[in-house]
């Protein structure tokens, strides 16, 4: 069983990169950058395609890895993710298990105010529960994905029209088509602290985003989800913008996608 761990990267120096984020597996890194290129780096016997391209937008860079995979399994990933040793045979040994997942969510440790969720355990993930879930944290099996013909979203995410959420609609996208997606307990590597590339801060739009992916991702749950997300998270969120008008923002950005829909 083959593995290839899918890279999305911003003005990345390739050579650091690798020995930054440790990679022991097969890979492909598309670099958003002022150029366009190719070329090919061979760490130890893992092959690493590198892609500078000028395209902006993460969907679009995940999008430009994953037709491009090979392997049977793959890894999504961004360039601030440190592997631990081995990743790549615990994620194989995981899916050779577990012949019954074809998506796994893998534990990485991240700073106590970006963790979203924990896996204490093996178990089953239906649908509700997989907004909790980023990409950097799944390993799929190609084939199924492609089958069904499944991409993430130009529309949300950085360098996109609204801020993030191209993971959650991706993993909602597999599992309506059928594909069985599981937790592991396995921890493969570690986030790296960095200022993010995208996130500016609790702003308005901020919260009319959150409202606009809540009606794609939640449809008619949308307003309950949303009402939960901006009272659960009040005390981080809500320094600037009161929880009242954070929410009314949140609801105007489901009933102006829900008009556009």
């Amino acid at each position: 069983m083959t593995i290839q761990t899918l890279i999305s990267a911003l003005h990345a120096d390739w050579e650091k990169l690798i020995e930054q984020m440790n990679l022991q597996t097969d890979a492909i890194l598309i670099n958003q950058c002022d150029q366009c290129s190719y070329m090919e780096r061979i760490k130890k016997s893992f092959t690493i395609q590198c892609y500078d391209m000028k395209e902006r937008g993460v969907g679009l860079s995940r999008n430009n890895a994953l037709l491009r995979a090979k392997a049977d399994i793959i890894l999504f990933s961004d360039d601030d993710i440190r592997y631990a040793d081995g990743y790549g045979e615990k994620i194989v040994e995981e899916f050779q298990r577990h012949p019954e997942a074809d998506m796994i969510f893998f534990n990485l440790d991240v700073c106590e105010e970006r963790k979203t969720y924990e896996n204490k355990k093996w178990k089953r993930v239906r649908l509700l529960g997989s907004g909790r879930y980023p990409t950097y944290s799944l390993a799929v099996r190609r084939q199924p994905v492609q089958k069904a013909r499944i991409t993430f979203s130009l529309f949300y995410g950085g360098g996109a029209m609204f801020s993030n959420g191209e993971d959650s609609l991706f993993i909602k996208d597999c599992l309506r088509a059928g594909l069985k997606a599981y937790a592991s307990d396995v921890t493969i590597g570690r986030e790296e602290e960095r200022t993010s590339t995208w996130f500016q801060g609790y702003h308005e739009k901020f919260f009319y985003d959150r409202g606009v992916l809540y009606h794609d991702l939640y449809g008619k749950l949308a307003r309950i989800f949303g009402f939960r997300f901006v009272y659960s998270k009040r005390k981080i969120m809500c320094k600037e913008i009161p929880a009242k008008k954070a929410y009314q923002l949140l609801l105007k950005g489901i009933q102006e996608q829900k008009m556009r829909r």
